[in-house]
């Protein structure tokens, strides 16, 4: 079971009770975990392309990959959450992109975390080769990619969980078992209204086999802070040091990514 994120520190010199805190409690740092989570995710730059596994560089750091249906909203998510309009392409034709572009993460001279966008799956104009072959690339990756520590799903709440979703989990199931961190992120949010999200929620939660689900909306900015904090957990495990230098991990460099599947 994926572990729920932990309350923000809210850096206060007056205790919740309306005490007056220790000295201890005040030298609580100002920064709740929120701001540090949207500034780390701030710092995401391209670092690599890879149309195969094998061209992937090995890395250490952990890994997070992005997943989800040809425009649910994928390349959207990820220049939120990073705050960066034009990190992720989004493509005018879905289903197009055939590559994995990594991200990496970290201060200056630091990477101590990567993100990867998978291509967008079931776009229906694709030919049925295409979509064998990119299914496979991202089935092995998925089962295969030792320093993937987390995996984000993105999903419209309007169709819910699709066939090729379910696929997807069936395959990292026991990764997630074993501890592989799940995130489903139901999408576009701002088009539905409270009991939708409520029955939206519900469904996906049922589906989600040990993963957790928040509702997410770009539009709306709802959810950024709850994923971006969790993306920050996932790769800062409380008494494990994974930074690295930037250099082990930005070597070796490919083209600039391609446009991703969707808006």
């Amino acid at each position: 079971m994926i572990p729920t994120s932990k309350p923000p520190i809210d850096g206060s010199p007056v205790s919740p009770t309306g005490a007056p805190r220790s000295p201890a409690a005040s030298a609580t740092p100002i920064k709740s975990q929120a701001v540090i989570a949207s500034g780390w995710m701030h710092t995401a730059k391209f670092l690599t392309t890879a149309p195969q596994l094998h061209h992937l560089p090995p890395l250490t750091v952990p890994e997070i990959a992005f997943v989800g249906r040809s425009n649910a909203g994928k390349s959207t998510c990820i220049n939120t959450l990073t705050q960066q309009k034009q990190l992720a392409y989004a493509s005018k034709k879905p289903g197009r992109t055939q590559n994995i572009n990594l991200f990496s993460l970290g201060k200056q001279g630091v990477t101590d975390a990567v993100l990867a966008d998978l291509p967008g799956y079931g776009y229906a104009a694709v030919p049925k080769a295409d979509k064998i072959r990119w299914q496979q690339v991202m089935a092995n990756y998925l089962v295969t990619r030792e320093n993937l520590v987390g995996i984000v799903m993105m999903c419209d709440p309007r169709h819910g969980l699709t066939e090729l979703d379910e696929i997807l989990l069936d395959i990292v199931r026991p990764r997630v078992v074993e501890g592989l961190k799940f995130l489903i992120l139901l999408t576009k949010a701002d088009k539905l209204n409270r009991e939708e999200a409520t029955k939206a929620l519900s469904i996906a939660r049922l589906q989600a086999g040990g993963g957790e689900v928040k509702l997410f909306s770009a539009l709306k900015k709802q959810g950024i802070d709850e994923a971006s904090q969790l993306l920050w957990q996932w790769a800062h495990p409380v008494g494990k040091e994974t930074a690295t230098p930037a250099a082990e991990a930005d070597e070796p460099l490919l083209d600039e990514p391609e446009n991703l599947d969707e808006a």
